[in-house]
């Protein structure tokens, strides 16, 4: 047995990675060249469950109006109405989402905006809005940063 060189008592380790905000918490990102899993968002999940739910509920006649959903549910009629807007996103959207495969830039806020009914418009604005260049040599030219 040989004896090298001696075995350091501590080792330092470099992983870049930026702290963002993402749904209302903070997430490490790591660059875009590094391989990773992706995460569901679970409140983007939530609110997509609670829309397709209300959706049914209003759709078998439980209830006439969503005001009156709004009110057994006990939350906020317009808070309701932006929420359910979600259940009129394009199939792939939500399977993206539910994936986990939609950009980190696809958050609950991000799709409370208004978007367009039409599902191709609805891929053109929702890529377009997320694909911000994210660094300074990045040309307009490049692919989006969005995986659906």
């Amino acid at each position: 047995m040989t004896r090298g060189a001696p075995i350091p008592d501590t080792v330092t380790l470099h992983v870049p990675f930026r702290v963002v905000k993402r749904g209302g918490r903070k997430e490490m990102q790591l660059p875009e060249c590094a391989t990773q899993s992706r995460l569901t968002d679970n409140t983007l999940v939530k609110a997509l469950a609670r829309a397709f739910r209300w959706k049914r509920m209003l759709e078998s006649g439980e209830f006439a109006t969503i005001a009156e959903l709004a009110e057994r549910e006990g939350i906020a009629f317009t808070y309701m109405a932006r929420l359910m807007r979600l259940s009129l996103l394009a199939p792939h959207v939500v399977e993206a989402i539910l994936n986990g495969k939609q950009g980190p830039e696809l958050t609950l806020a991000r799709v409370l905006e208004p978007f367009p009914l039409n599902w191709t418009e609805q891929m053109d604005e929702l890529q377009a809005k997320t694909a911000a260049p994210t660094h300074q040599n990045a040309t307009a030219t490049e692919p989006p940063n969005l995986c659906l």
